[in-house]
């Protein structure tokens, strides 16, 4: 298999269960909190490590117990956490997450370490690019690393994948020539574009994208299920799963994981959309970051006992 290379954030999520999310001013009860470590960067390498990826995560956490429990959870799932640098003069990332009764999460973060990862830290760690194949990129560390670092990234030749979020108030339209593959959300498409009713005008979003040299678009819509425009391929459309949510913490994080293992496994991107679009279904089902990703068996079982597996090959319908 390929090696993949996740450039990103590691926090310890500090996560509450609330009936709804509080309005300006309002004070709300919850019956206790979760520590779970998360962080876009995190999450990817983890939901890559249960897939049994040869995965390497790099970025910076706090020399504290909060590194301490997320370096163990990934080491756990298999991540190489070797190259993780921890600050002396930085805190471990973290993330305040509110989580309502219908599954849907409303999230506050404090970068901590991971706003001090920098150019010269990609520098210090430039094998690490050379001898990766495929390598994923988040923006919750500074936007000018993540623009460096695809940059190198593409002189040595990799493929560059990127989780446009949280889409930054200044994003660099030189990055996009850098990207091989960008999956936003709804949400994140509009930041992106400007363009107003994403779910109508798609395509038009998904060219304006590649008008500014992205490869290929896929774009996650929640239960409406994902878009793909693959270079050289007819634009097509991945049916939802239909689930019962109770949290989407970590879903899109581990979509983009999953895509990547299966673009390292030498799946096209529309086999590797339809297995991403498995795993964050299940992921959605369960309470937590880190704690909701699962196996690489437990995908392989879902996928066995889905009707909508049986009945289609691919759930990927050509748009005319």
């Amino acid at each position: 298999m390929k090696k993949l290379l996740i450039i990103g954030s590691l926090n310890l999520d500090m996560a509450v269960n609330v009936d709804h999310m509080p309005a300006v001013g309002e004070t709300i009860i919850s019956d206790k909190m979760d520590l779970i470590p998360g962080g876009k960067g995190a999450n990817q390498a983890c939901a890559a490590g249960r897939l049994h990826a040869d995965v390497t995560i790099f970025g910076a956490v706090g020399d504290d117990t909060y590194a301490d429990i997320q370096i163990a959870s990934l080491h756990k799932a298999g991540v190489n956490v070797s190259e993780i640098i921890r600050r002396k003069d930085a805190s471990t990332g973290i993330a305040l997450i509110a989580i309502n009764s219908e599954g849907d999460n409303s999230i506050v973060v404090v970068s901590g370490a991971n706003a001090t990862l920098s150019c010269r830290d990609i520098d210090e760690h430039i094998d690490l690019l050379k001898e990766a194949d495929i390598i994923l990129f988040q923006m919750e560390i500074p936007v000018s690393t993540v623009l460096y670092g695809a940059r190198k990234a593409k002189e040595f030749g990799k493929t560059v994948i990127l989780d446009p979020a949280p889409v930054p108030k200044e994003f660099p339209e030189e990055l996009y020539r850098y990207v091989d593959v960008i999956k936003p959300n709804e949400t994140e498409l509009h930041m992106l574009t400007g363009i107003e009713d994403i779910e109508a005008h798609l395509p038009e979003a998904a060219g304006w994208l590649k008008a500014r040299g992205v490869k290929n678009v896929l774009v996650t819509l929640g239960e409406k299920g994902v878009y793909l425009e693959a270079e050289g391929e007819e634009a097509c459309r991945i049916a939802a799963m239909k689930v019962d949510a109770v949290d989407t913490t970590a879903a899109g994080d581990s979509f983009t994981a999953a895509l990547g293992v299966m673009l390292a496994e030498g799946k096209s991107l529309k086999e590797a959309a339809v297995f991403a679009n498995f795993m964050s279904a299940l992921v959605v089902t369960r309470k937590g970051a880190q704690s909701s990703i699962p196996s690489l068996e437990e995908v392989q079982e879902y996928i066995r006992k889905s009707d909508a597996a049986i009945q289609s090959s691919g759930l990927c319908a050509e748009i005319a």
